[in-house]
């Protein structure tokens, strides 16, 4: 039996263009991503750096001249829009309390901020959740292990009767292996307000 209700962010609620940034980055004058972009992209995505060391970073490897600014912009080109009946459809689950929420995003400062500021119902979307975990504020992102794990303890959930809804696969495989119920779900092709009509094997 399904008793808890675990969100990914991206690409479940906000829409995403997960490309957009490579090709400004381009523009910018970057080749593809090394090794060590990858890596300082996911040190940031844990807070193990600052949004300050994160932009200059990148300004200091850049391969022309360019401001902090041009990093920002290009980093957030991947936020799109939130969709208002996905706003409604968290609401609803909220109101009637039939499961425990949770959000689990792979996420940054600068990304959040961004959000903040061009979607007016966050705040109310955050408010939906019982808990809501970041992983620069957690310190620990998806798809290790460590993070699924420090959720189940920390909300004292049992992963057989969680459901997590991810568009990652590799995020989906690591819960799955855990003994989580999972929807991989394909944003191009299905939206999370189907949930109960996609998984009803599960309800």
């Amino acid at each position: 039996m399904i008793k808890n209700l675990l969100f990914d962010f991206g690409d479940v609620f906000i829409n995403l263009d997960k490309l957009k940034p490579y090709d400004k980055f381009k523009k910018l004058g970057y080749g593809e991503p090394t090794a060590k972009m990858l890596q300082f992209n996911k040190d940031y995505e844990i807070g193990a750096v600052t949004t300050k060391e994160f932009t200059s970073f990148y300004v200091e490897n850049a391969p022309t001249t360019i401001k902090p600014q041009d990093i920002k912009q290009a980093w957030n080109s991947m936020l799109l829009d939130f969709p208002q009946h996905r706003l409604n459809f968290i609401k609803e689950l909220s109101s009637v309390k039939n499961f425990k929420l949770i959000l689990l995003s792979n996420t940054n400062d600068l990304h959040i901020d961004c959000i903040k500021a061009k979607v007016p119902h966050y705040l109310d979307f955050k408010m939906c959740f019982d808990a809501f975990y970041l992983s620069q504020e957690l310190h620990l992102r998806k798809p290790d292990a460590s993070c699924f794990k420090h959720i189940l303890k920390e909300e004292d959930i049992i992963a057989e009767e969680t459901l997590f809804i991810d568009d990652t696969k590799e995020n989906t495989d690591a819960a799955k292996a855990l003994g989580f119920k999972v929807w991989n779900i394909n944003p191009k092709t299905e939206d999370v307000v189907d949930l109960f009509t996609i998984n009803e094997n599960l309800f």
